[in-house]
């Protein structure tokens, strides 16, 4: 990291604005000789100053450069920022001039890959700052301002501090057992704190797979028998006439899909072809097709029609889908009720978009959308910190057992200590460089 990296981090596309960052020992150096109107050397630091970029005695564009000096900035280097106009040509061409000047062309993340390798944020704001980049959705956008606030790996530093505590003691009492002053770490001890640890990391492990689905978006299958409403459900969600609807049974025969943002949560909305005995081939295919889903599924929409009576193929998907994350909609209540099934339903009229919003509603209330959201609630969102939690309360519990079978203090005291560097491994503490070229590659260029 001795070198002086440059990126554009806007768009490269036409704007009204660009910036090409600088970050690095000699940004400031590389920078003030194109520089015209003011040394740049001799400038307080986060400053905005204005002039023009000049090479080979041509104007080059008219630009506000900002100055950034270490260890105050991003990446607690030197940094600058240089703001053009939006035009592609002048990006390339001062990007052009300063990799000629010495600088060197920044991988995906590397901005990002320098802070966190200097100490100005651990891995999981790292994370955070792409979660922020890429999200959709106010819960998402929320989620990731709680992990880059360094909220997320507060929660994981106060626990590696109580492990740390609880080793330290037991360490003692192992080395030192002559010295009476000495806190003497009891069975009892040891289970009463593991068990603390692990009622919050579960709950914590709760919220955040919950969260991981939010943020990747609800995979919502539409279920039913023919005619049941499912694609005016589907449209009415979306409120667009993204599915063909007639009153001919089988109209649906594939695949369906389209997304919405309810609730500040996105929903992967999956419409699929009414289940029912079929001899058409085609029909056929469609109805496997939808059975299949149900088992990859985060959230079934089960459609019944409150004009007819509970049939057998209700039956069949309300028994197949009792295991699953579900809504019960009871469709067509503008009709003449005759459907008696009445456990926990939400009663709507797809034709009329009435119940529409009692349907989202009902979905918040599932994904527990208003906890997540809450100011207090520590989620984590992604595959990597959630099999890590995961393998810590793993290690946890084989601690409790051991205090809970007397095994001898310094047996329980090795999955303590696993259970320790996985939390480590959380916010990188513990980290390889196969690991950060993996994780930064997924930034874009810039950040």
């Amino acid at each position: 990291m001795n070198d002086t990296i440059v990126a554009v981090s806007t768009a490269l596309k036409e704007g009204a604005i660009s910036i090409i960052r600088l970050s690095g020992c000699d940004a400031i150096s590389i920078v003030n000789p194109l520089f015209k109107e003011k040394d740049l050397k001799k400038l307080k630091s986060h400053t905005i100053n204005y002039g023009h970029i000049v090479y080979n005695d041509e104007i080059i564009d008219e630009v506000l450069v900002s100055i950034m000096k270490a260890p105050k900035t991003y990446t607690k280097e030197d940094v600058i920022e240089i703001n053009t106009h939006g035009s592609v040509a002048v990006i390339k061409k001062i990007i052009e001039i300063l990799l000629m000047n010495g600088c060197r062309l920044a991988e995906p993340g590397e901005f990002t890959k320098r802070a966190f390798l200097n100490g100005r944020i651990d891995l999981t704001q790292s994370e955070g700052v792409m979660d922020l980049i890429k999200s959709e959705s106010e819960i998402e956008r929320k989620m990731a301002v709680n992990e880059l606030s360094g909220k997320t790996s507060t929660l994981i530093t106060i626990l590696r501090d109580k492990l740390v505590d609880l080793i330290s003691n037991i360490e003692v009492n192992i080395d030192y057992p002559e010295y009476e002053d000495i806190e003497v770490v009891t069975i009892d001890r040891i289970k009463k704190e593991v068990c603390d640890m692990l009622n919050d990391l579960r709950k914590i492990v709760r919220l955040s797979e919950d969260g991981k689905i939010i943020k990747e978006g609800i995979k919502t299958v539409i279920l039913g028998k023919p005619n049941v409403g499912k694609s005016s459900i589907l449209n009415a969600l979306l409120d667009e006439e993204k599915a063909i609807v007639t009153n001919i049974k089988g109209t649906t025969r594939d695949i369906v899909e389209g997304s919405i943002i309810v609730g500040g949560i996105k929903l992967n909305l999956i419409d699929t072809a009414g289940v029912r005995k079929s001899n058409d081939v085609i029909e056929k295919i469609g109805i496997e097709k939808s059975l299949s889903l149900i088992d990859s599924s985060e959230l079934i929409l089960l459609v019944l029609d409150g004009s007819e009576e509970l049939s057998k193929e209700d039956k069949f998907l309300l028994e197949k889908t009792k295991n699953k994350k579900r809504i019960i909609i009871m469709n067509k209540k503008d009709l003449e009720n005759k459907n008696s099934y009445d456990k926990n339903i939400v009663k709507v009229s797809a034709k009329n978009k009435e119940g529409i919003e009692e349907i989202k509603d009902r979905i918040k209330e599932l994904f527990k959308v208003e906890e997540i959201l809450n100011k207090n609630a520590t989620i984590f969102t992604n595959v990597r910190q959630i099999s890590l939690l995961k393998s810590t309360i793993e290690s946890l519990e084989d601690a409790k057992k051991g205090a809970e079978e007397n095994k001898e203090i310094d047996m329980i005291e090795i999955d303590l200590k696993l259970a320790w560097e996985r939390l480590g491994d959380i916010i990188g503490a513990n980290y390889n460089e196969e690991l950060l070229d993996n994780l930064f590659s997924r930034f874009c260029l810039g950040k």
